[in-house]
């Protein structure tokens, strides 16, 4: 199956978050399955910093956006260690800035016209490659308009086809024939699209009139296609064209069905459910793999299912030290690493945490950063309990590895999670995740419950209302059985560490997928 994914962020060559890892394990995974997979993103200036050759396939681009003709190139390199060859489309006008997305925090003001130049040249950049394409993987807003330009503009059966002066090559007397446009559009009409959403709250609204930069017929501005609150929304677009629609995990497609997960988007989710499914995301299990860890160096230890009740209370012993708490190994150890932002919840470790530090003598050690007020109030823990809350505002890596490794328990009261990845971490480390029910929390971990301890499928704790009550019972039932269920403790770690989160298993779902629809 010959595969590109369309996306604006893929690892090791630009990045702001998960998108990133997703856009470059899948088609690495996808490519280990035996299919020809390519990617192509914008070549922001950030892809020069991942220390890979990049070069230009001296092939330029001839793009409309709104009455103006934008011209650009194709530069292409490769993943590393991967047959996936990765193409960029280049405009140091739209592309050459300190962030992907936005500087200080605040958008840029044309990303409208960044993204329609960029979703336009996805296109060109198939026939001007001459790239064999079965299948378009587009993600998230930024390439909304991606099959939409397929099926209104490029196959040879749309209603409004690329006329032929829009068909040209970077010269202006290479003007097809109508003989060759004709082949130039049957040339995508085989082409099948999936769309995957990676987080309901990012939509890529714009104001109503940039739908004239798009170059698609203002028919198309309508409640049931791109029109959003007289808006224009790139979100919408992609969810409404494509032939099939993902998101990371099977609970968050059945919740942003809803009222409290969909943005406003919920009711063209239910019109489109009919190709809405959910795939969970994976991890990276070499990067991520207890036993084989470069950052758990002495006084750290490597371990496995075998080790881990030998070697992870060295690892805890660690921890505690690195992060300057006492080293008391039958205290229970939380442990947080996240960006610190309302939507994970983390106020509600706030509220509880004094409880458990004053009635029980836990422990807690914080990593992350982002909303200054959550960052002031974990800081203010660290002060009031110095000898038990341990906050860091940083980032670190190694200090990420150290925490999963080092800890008993690990917070994710999210109050939604289009899929998560730390809980993942968390398992394949042995340490038991606490995260609320929802997305893709929900569907990797099972309560420990009388029942699925007894049945040995406990791999965690959750708990169903995003309020600091429902934590704190959740919290007490993980003590509980941290201190008096010691047999089902230890069965739940293992059984954590057994899980396959790996990108084949993922896949594997979409390769299923991608055949359905090309079956279609």
């Amino acid at each position: 199956m010959n595969i590109l994914f369309a996306t604006s962020e893929a690892a090791p060559f630009a990045k702001t978050g998960g998108l990133a890892d997703v856009c470059s394990a899948l088609p690495d995974s996808l490519s280990q399955l035996g299919h020809n997979v390519s990617i192509i993103l914008p070549a922001y200036s950030q892809i020069y910093s991942a220390g890979l050759a990049i070069e230009s396939t001296g092939k330029e681009l001839v793009i409309p956006v709104g009455t103006k003709t934008v011209r650009g190139e194709l530069l292409y390199s490769h993943l590393p260690d991967s047959r996936v060859t990765v193409y960029f489309v280049r405009h140091d006008d739209y592309y050459h800035r300190d962030g992907l997305y936005n500087s200080g925090g605040v958008d840029y003001p044309d990303n409208c016209e960044r993204f329609v130049f960029f979703c336009r040249s996805v296109l060109e950049s198939i026939r001007l490659l001459n790239l064999p394409v079965d299948l378009i993987h587009a993600n998230d807003w930024q390439t909304g308009l991606v099959p939409a330009y397929l099926n209104i503009l490029y196959k040879s059966k749309s209603p409004h086809k690329i006329e032929s002066t829009l068909f040209a090559d970077a010269s202006e007397e290479n003007i097809m024939s109508p003989q060759q446009l004709e082949h130039a559009h049957q040339y995508y009409d085989a082409i099948h699209t999936v769309f995957t959403i990676h987080n309901m709250r990012h939509q890529g609204r714009f104001w109503r009139w940039d739908m004239a930069l798009t170059g698609i017929d203002w028919r198309y501005f309508t409640f049931d296609r791109m029109e959003f609150y007289n808006q224009l929304n790139l979100l919408k677009t992609g969810i409404i064209f494509s032939d099939a629609v993902t998101t990371v995990s099977p609970r968050y497609a059945q919740e942003i069905q809803t009222e409290g997960f969909g943005e406003k988007l919920q009711g063209v989710l239910r019109y489109r459910s009919d190709v809405l499914s959910g795939i969970l995301n994976g991890i990276d299990v070499t990067h991520w793999n207890p036993e084989t860890d470069v950052f758990l160096d002495e006084p750290y230890a490597r371990y496995n299912t075998q080790t881990v009740f030998e070697n992870k209370p060295k690892c805890k012993r660690a921890l505690q030290k690195e992060f300057g708490l006492p080293e008391l190994p039958e205290v229970p150890l939380f442990g947080i690493v996240s960006r610190f932002d309302s939507q994970k919840g983390l106020d509600l470790v706030a509220e509880i945490m004094p409880h458990f530090v004053e009635q029980y003598g836990a422990q807690l050690v914080v990593l992350g950063t982002g909303d200054h007020a959550l960052e002031q109030r974990f800081s203010d823990l660290n002060k009031l309990f110095p000898q038990n809350i341990s906050t860091h505002l940083t980032f670190s890596d190694a200090a990420s590895h150290h925490v999963e490794a080092g800890c008993d328990l690990f917070f994710m009261p999210s109050r939604y999670e289009p899929c998560g990845l730390n809980q993942m971490y968390s398992h394949r480390y042995g340490t038991l995740p606490l995260v609320r029910e929802t997305g893709g929390l929900a569907d990797t971990v099972i309560n420990a419950s009388d029942e699925t301890m007894a049945n040995g499928t406990a791999n965690g704790f959750s708990f169903f209302w995003g309020n600091p009550d429902d934590l704190a019972k959740a919290t007490q039932w993980a003590l509980y059985c941290y201190h008096h269920r010691k047999p089902e403790w230890r069965k739940m770690v293992t059984t954590a560490m057994e899980q396959d989160w790996s990108w084949n298993r993922s896949a594997l779902r979409y390769y299923e997928l991608y055949k359905k629809c090309l079956e279609s």
